[in-house]
């Protein structure tokens, strides 16, 4: 099983995840209240991370196209409902719930 790092507002969490599992339900599961709020649909970006693994794999068109219209994103950002775990990772959670004092938004499908 892959194992995840996420920096959060609160600290550093590290968990083990399965394989396929869409990274922001991974951090979701394991008690970070990162921010979904079109339900994993590639829309809003709020799910968003940076990576800091070597390894930060190839973004999706859907997920280039909604980016390339925010300012701000590095090579490194990443949409967390758009990564399926298959290797170890390290990121850094940009949006929190519980620092925006919002609710997180719909919980994206599997």
């Amino acid at each position: 099983m892959p194992n995840v790092t996420a920096e959060t507002a609160t600290g550093t969490v590290s968990f083990e995840a399965p394989a396929g599992k869409k990274l922001v339900l991974a951090i979701e599961d394991n008690g970070i209240d990162i921010l979904h709020r079109c339900g994993g649909n590639t829309r809003c970006t709020t799910c968003r991370v940076e990576v800091l693994s070597d390894h930060i794999g190839e973004r999706t068109d859907d997920e280039q196209a909604i980016l390339s219209t925010k300012d701000g994103i590095s090579d490194n950002t990443r949409l967390s409902c758009q990564i399926r775990l298959s290797e170890n990772i390290h990121v850094r959670v940009i949006n929190q719930a519980s620092v925006a004092g919002i609710d997180p938004g719909t919980r994206p499908e599997d």
